[in-house]
């Protein structure tokens, strides 16, 4: 297959490299595997395996679990129920998830803690920002819970807020069934083109369906580049280790060299 034509901006782009810390962004449908809905405990096992497995090689790393495969607030809120009360049942479906990913992470011999940005005392701590950095320094995975604590963001704005306060190099967006970002639906549109490298702000101006608009703005403003790619064995390791996998989204700091 012939490489994809390059954007305009790509020779300013950001180097591939490896990091030190970095926060992961999961789906809840990446622990849903092929399912509709609800856990496939099986791919939530080797998810896991390869976490511990990249954790192990020395690599400071935060977890954002979302809850879609369980209760997603807008299309709750799309059928009738009050907005503000799915968003809140949807945190709830992400401390589950949070559990379910803790539980294999720590069978595997990864220390772990889970930050949950609503009470839930007896499962997880609250968040603290401080603690969560601390978590990481002394070789603990941190899990953030239940996004922002706040209807009407979703947990992708939960990622890139919590990356910033963590001092993240990078977010990584792991995607079910899609090995990057496409200027369309490649599931629907077989003309669509995979895009290596793009800012935050054409992905923003395009409507490209990367994260909401509120954290790509985010991450635009503190020059946070974001990392799209498949879900596939090996890939999370692949990027925290420097090789180009999927797509890059990056703002170039003003006055970096081209």
């Amino acid at each position: 297959m012939a490489e994809p034509e390059p954007l305009e901006h790509e020779r300013s782009s950001i180097a591939a490299r490896p990091f030190h810390r970095v926060l992961l962004k999961l789906s809840g449908e990446a622990l849903s595997g092929h399912r509709d809905y609800g856990i496939d405990q099986e791919h939530v096992e080797a998810l896991a395996t390869e976490i511990a497995g990249v954790h192990g090689e020395g690599t400071e790393l935060a977890i954002v679990v979302g809850g879609g495969n369980i209760m997603r607030g807008m299309e709750a809120a799309a059928a009738g129920m009050d907005r503000a009360t799915a968003d809140y049942a949807g945190m709830l479906a992400s401390v589950l998830n949070s559990l379910t990913v803790q539980d294999a992470l720590e069978r595997r011999g990864a220390q772990t803690r889970i930050q949950s940005a609503i009470n839930v005392a007896e499962v997880a701590e609250p968040y603290i920002r401080r603690r969560a950095v601390r978590h990481l320094e002394k070789g603990r995975i941190v899990i953030f819970a239940a996004g922002t604590g706040n209807p009407f963001f979703t947990t992708d704005t939960a990622a890139a807020l919590r990356a910033l306060e963590i001092g993240a190099e990078a977010i990584l967006m792991a995607k079910n069934e899609v090995d990057g970002v496409y200027d369309g639906d490649p599931n629907v549109d077989p003309e669509a083109r995979f895009l290596p490298e793009l800012t935050h702000l054409e992905a923003i101006e395009r409507g490209l369906k990367v994260m909401d608009t509120t954290a790509l703005s985010l991450c635009m403003d503190n020059h946070l580049p974001i990392y799209v790619f498949a879900l596939q064995e090996g890939n999370i390791r692949r990027v925290v280790g420097g090789e180009r996998v999927g797509t890059i989204i990056s703002t170039p700091e003003t006055g970096a060299s081209p």
